[in-house]
């Protein structure tokens, strides 16, 4: 009954479109829900209420959208139905419970696509989300910026935006998440050399070296990693010469990937050439 419900999302009957739209993220919640939306084409329909003027109906819509965008088959189906675009000028105007839906569906179809948000500016919108004041917003724009920062273009573009800055002040945010995504895009931006010295300007290394001993792994594990990466320049290893012991202390952490994180930072930092 797919097809019916898909003439159901343009019923002038808000109360009609809010329970098909609830139908539909309820079917999104199971992988046979998401596979027939995909098939069904179920998601170009349901992106014809990105502007209905009832508040419910488009958080049932991006919570089915942001569901969908959690497999890689889902969030390639969101990228070549072209909604990119649409989502991230979004970013600007919606309620604040629904922008977190929409980074979470971004940071889902970046890690199989990144250009076209990088060709809708989607850098320079995350930047500004990273300063707002709701949590769950700070946190997944960072998560969106970590995953946007994978490809070379996007590392560039983080660049270009001087995002550096940023993303080092989330490093001491009180809530753990939002630290370790940060860490996390900070560790991805920093493998181009002008990526290095750009967070090395911006006093990263001062900032992630608490970070090696926080009470989160993940925040543990990206923090060495991305200093890791700032030990690769000369600047860089010899400010870190000196705290070698610090990740000498993380080499029996609890984390088997920390372990080996440390492991590893501390050939690189020792290194001579």
């Amino acid at each position: 009954f797919l097809d019916n419900l898909k003439k159901l999302l343009l019923d002038e009957d808000s109360t009609v479109r809010q329970k098909t739209t609830e139908v539909l993220y309820i079917m999104a919640t199971h992988s046979i829900g998401r596979t027939n939306f995909v098939e069904h084409g179920v998601i170009p329909a349901l992106a014809q209420l990105l502007n209905d003027p009832v508040d419910i109906c488009r958080w049932n819509m991006h919570y089915a959208l942001k569901l969908v965008a959690e497999t890689p088959t889902g969030a390639v189906e969101i990228v070549e139905s072209s909604l990119i675009p649409s989502l991230v000028r979004k970013l600007r105007t919606e309620e604040e419970n629904i922008q977190e839906l929409i980074l979470e569906t971004l940071t889902g179809c970046l890690r199989v696509e990144a250009f076209e948000a990088l060709a809708s500016g989607a850098v320079s919108i995350l930047k500004e989300k990273l300063q707002d004041p709701s949590l769950g917003i700070r946190s997944k724009a960072a998560q969106a910026l970590m995953a946007i920062s994978v490809p070379l273009e996007g590392k560039n573009m983080v660049f270009a935006e001087n995002v550096f800055p940023d993303l080092v002040t989330l490093l001491e945010d009180e809530d753990e998440e939002v630290r370790a995504n940060a860490a996390g895009a900070l560790m991805n931006s920093a493998v181009t050399t002008q990526g290095k010295y750009a967070a090395i300007n911006a006093d990263a290394i001062d900032y992630l070296l608490p970070l090696i001993h926080d009470g989160k792994s993940k925040v543990r594990l990206y923090a060495i990693k991305a200093l890791t990466m700032l030990a690769e320049a000369p600047e860089g290893r010899r400010t870190l010469l000196r705290h070698v012991q610090e990740f000498r202390k993380r080499m029996d952490d609890s984390s088997p990937a920390v372990q080996r994180a440390a492991q590893i930072a501390v050939q690189v930092i020792e290194w001579k050439p």
